[in-house]
């Protein structure tokens, strides 16, 4: 495991940006032992650690040599890719645009005609894009994404393209079961939700770290993490529920 996914597992613990509680519920209905969540990174020192991590592994993918914005989605999203950027110049001396996307277009103002969707308004003809974003569970939010920067460009006539999309924990889950009420089927597996977006996009999903992973390491190494409120090393009782969930709703990558 590298060292930059060791300190954010350390960091994930310290903030209890993951947690471990009863009665659970994901929005898309499934229960589950366990939470992420990246608005935890609230400070300036937390949030410039978080943007090192996503700085790192796009460096470590080779793309910072060729990355022109980074794209962040409403409201999570944009804060890690301002951070990102200011990781980016201060360890390698890139300087990229930084961009996020409103929920709906502004219409007055500077944007009165042209009722953008991206307010930094960075786009150029031949742009390369990396987006980024806190969890990836559904991949539904990249999907709308994907489709406001294409309608942008189309508007504006300009190309681009997507280098790939960084998310910081892949949650490695399928996607929900429902039956014909719309009722959620427990204990049914779905599609790989990544694997899935992938194939569909052709555009490549790179996470900062699993969750499996994320959890062996604090599990392993004894390091407290916030559990039904309480910060404590992770139990045996903890580790098996968490096991059994991705057994019943986890992905299978090889």
């Amino acid at each position: 495991m590298e060292k930059y996914k060791r300190e954010f597992a350390e960091l994930l613990a310290e903030t209890g940006a993951l947690f471990f509680d009863r009665d659970l519920v994901l929005k898309d209905g499934r229960p589950s032992p366990y939470f992420v969540n990246m608005a935890m990174f609230k400070t300036g020192r937390l949030s410039l650690r978080l943007g090192s991590f996503f700085a790192e592994m796009i460096s470590g993918l080779g793309m910072a040599e060729q990355l022109d914005i980074v794209l962040g989605p409403s409201y999570k999203g944009s804060a890690i890719a301002l951070s990102t950027c200011i990781s980016m110049w201060e360890k390698y001396g890139k300087e990229v645009f930084f961009e996020y996307d409103r929920k709906e277009a502004k219409e007055h103002g500077e944007s009165t005609k042209l009722k953008s969707l991206f307010v930094n308004k960075t786009f150029f003809d031949g742009c390369r894009i990396f987006i980024v974003d806190d969890v990836a569970t559904s991949m539904a939010t990249k999907y709308d994404l994907l489709e406001k920067i294409s309608s942008e460009a189309n508007w504006r006539s300009i190309s681009y393209k997507i280098l790939g999309i960084g998310i910081g924990i892949d949650r490695e889950q399928t996607t929900a079961v429902y039956d014909q009420q719309g009722n959620v089927i427990l204990g049914e597996k779905g599609n790989d939700a990544v694997k899935e977006f992938e194939s569909k996009t052709g555009i490549g999903v790179f996470p900062v770290a699993g969750i499996r992973e994320i959890v062996s390491y604090l599990y392993k190494e004894k390091i407290p993490v916030l559990i039904s409120g309480e910060k404590r090393p992770m139990d045996e009782q903890t580790k098996q529920e968490f096991d059994l969930y991705m057994e019943t709703y986890g992905t299978i990558r090889s």
